[in-house]
């Protein structure tokens, strides 16, 4: 096979990737094989612009040749250093401004790891017991899929973003995200339910009337039902009490859409079109709940302080991990019996 059969074989491929992407993400935006089949594509362009940067001549293929280059030397040369510096930074900057808690401390313990990897990749192995030397190697491997896992987790989720809401929807649910002093409404919620005044305004603006539902239940240390102060908060806002429902017997993310789909369902029945909003960084999970009670919904993220983002990403991926926990379980029982017999093997030849 010559150069440019190979390289229209590999842009044959890419086509057909990125329309199995199209159908897949039409299908279940909430799929992390979404974010498999984006990065498929993504290599497979990748490896196009190189071979044609090679092969022929011209001002636009020479500078995607030159960006494709580019980019490539910084990521495998500086992007685990660039990921461990910025943890580091980050956990400084939270510090800072956040409480000290375990789910605030996620980035300086990736950091710690990322250097523990960095120096276990400079070890020579030859000069430690067999035993160790196999140990390290796995927990490298280890590491390495769930650096992969996070990073698909992470490409799925901005590719779900994309998504653009018509303004047709009958019912907004705000998903509620705990009260400060018992009873306030607090800045994280508060961008949610601005978030969704927000769209309900410009369907109010497209002629299109619709619901906020605030979705909450009443927490061991809250005074009140989250919903309640969700309702003041929007009635503070200028929203009118006739366009508010409450649902106030939740206690997660899976009950907030269980029971709001019953309060939608018992006026609409199963003609009804709804939105759900909550944090941009929660929009991707809070979909997959959703899905699991048959709720067809899509949703909306409010904004949260960038300094925030990376420990609630690596929070939200922590739990997606314990969300699909038979299928990770598996994966990893998969990657350690490849493993092992590659061990019995290695054993064996070196015995010959």
């Amino acid at each position: 096979m010559n150069d440019k059969t190979l390289l229209f074989t590999i842009v044959v491929l890419t086509f057909l990737v990125f329309f199995l992407l199209l159908i897949s993400f039409k299908t279940d935006k909430t799929r992390l094989l979404n974010g498999v089949l984006l990065n498929i594509l993504l290599l497979l362009m990748f490896v196009s612009i190189l071979m044609a940067g090679q092969m022929y001549d011209g001002i636009l293929i020479r500078l995607l040749f030159f960006i494709a280059v580019l980019i490539f030397l910084i990521v495998w040369g500086f992007g685990l250093y660039i990921i461990l510096v910025g943890c580091f930074i980050n956990a400084i900057v939270v510090f800072k401004r956040e409480r000290r808690s375990i789910a605030n401390m996620l980035t300086l313990f990736i950091g710690i790891i990322l250097f523990l990897f960095i120096v276990l990749g400079n070890i020579n192995f030859e000069k430690i017991p067999s035993i160790l030397k196999y140990i390290l190697i796995y927990l490298e491997i280890l590491l390495v899929y769930f650096m992969l896992s996070f990073y698909n987790y992470f490409v799925s989720s901005l590719l779900y973003g994309i998504y653009k809401p018509k303004y047709d929807k009958d019912y907004i649910i705000v998903l509620g995200s705990g009260l400060i002093d018992g009873n306030k409404v607090s800045k994280l919620l508060g961008s949610r339910i601005d978030r969704a005044i927000l769209f309900y305004k410009k369907q109010k603006a497209n002629n299109k009337n619709s619901k906020l539902i605030f979705s909450g239940g009443q927490g061991a240390d809250e005074t009140i039902p989250e919903a309640l102060a969700m309702k003041k908060y929007a009635i503070e806002k200028g929203i009118e009490e006739d366009d508010i429902l409450l649902e106030d017997k939740s206690k997660s993310t899976l009950e907030n859409f269980k029971f709001s789909k019953k309060i939608i369902e018992s006026i609409s029945g199963s003609n009804y079109k709804a939105i759900f909003s909550t944090s941009n960084y929660h929009v991707f999970r809070a979909a997959i709940y959703a899905k699991q009670v048959n709720l067809n919904i899509s949703g909306i993220g409010a904004k949260t302080a960038i300094y925030y983002l990376p420990n609630a990403m690596i929070r939200e991926y922590i739990a997606i991990v314990f969300m699909k926990k038979k299928s990770y379980i598996l994966k990893v029982a998969l990657i350690s019996l490849i493993f092992l017999l590659y061990v019995v093997i290695n054993i064996i030849v070196t015995k010959i």
